[in-house]
């Protein structure tokens, strides 16, 4: 297999801000170059700007959101284990469908840290993964496990952020 069809695990942590970003913008690279991407986000069960963009005008990424639309603190509901277990149940089946060349596991670290999924089913990804298909996990404290088995791993390092100066979440930039 030449180093053109050879995918790779892609995994996107840290305390900063722009992993979900950074997985976004491979996608929007990956549609340029006539890929088709599947994107899987956990926790999140809300609209966000990038996402609706991605639906409404970007037909070769699908995306599914597998959460309740916020972070799980504390010890989960069944509906986030529920729905969270389902999102793996459908990545395993979307990576081995043949029909996409990218797929991303979006804040399936912060699945895990919530305990809405095992180690053992975020590794499934990743041992399932055909040779020839990109898979990028994304999300705060990616176990050791994973940082091991990925080909790449980036860490988003927080130095400052306007949120502690309260500026919260805007249109267009966080959402």
């Amino acid at each position: 297999m030449s180093n053109n069809n050879r995918g790779c695990v892609q995994v996107y942590t840290g305390d900063g801000k722009g992993k979900t970003t950074a997985a976004t913008g491979l996608a929007v690279r990956a549609v340029g170059a006539g890929m088709r991407v599947f994107i899987g986000q956990f926790i999140k069960g809300r609209d966000s700007s990038e996402m609706n963009l991605l639906r409404e005008r970007c037909p070769e990424i699908e995306v599914e959101q597998f959460g309740e639309g916020r972070f799980v603190r504390g010890k989960p509901s069944e509906e986030a284990i529920a729905k969270a277990h389902h999102g793996i149940e459908r990545l395993q089946k979307v990576l081995v469908s043949g029909k996409y060349d990218m797929v991303i596991a979006d804040e399936a670290n912060g699945a895990l840290s919530a305990g809405v999924i095992t180690m053992s089913e975020l590794m499934s990804l990743v041992d399932l993964r055909p040779a020839n298909v990109e898979l990028i996990i994304t999300g705060r404290s990616a176990p050791s496990d994973l940082i091991e088995r990925a080909d790449l791993v980036t860490e988003m390092k927080c130095i400052k952020h306007y949120f502690d100066a309260g500026i919260y979440a805007r249109d267009g930039i966080e959402k």
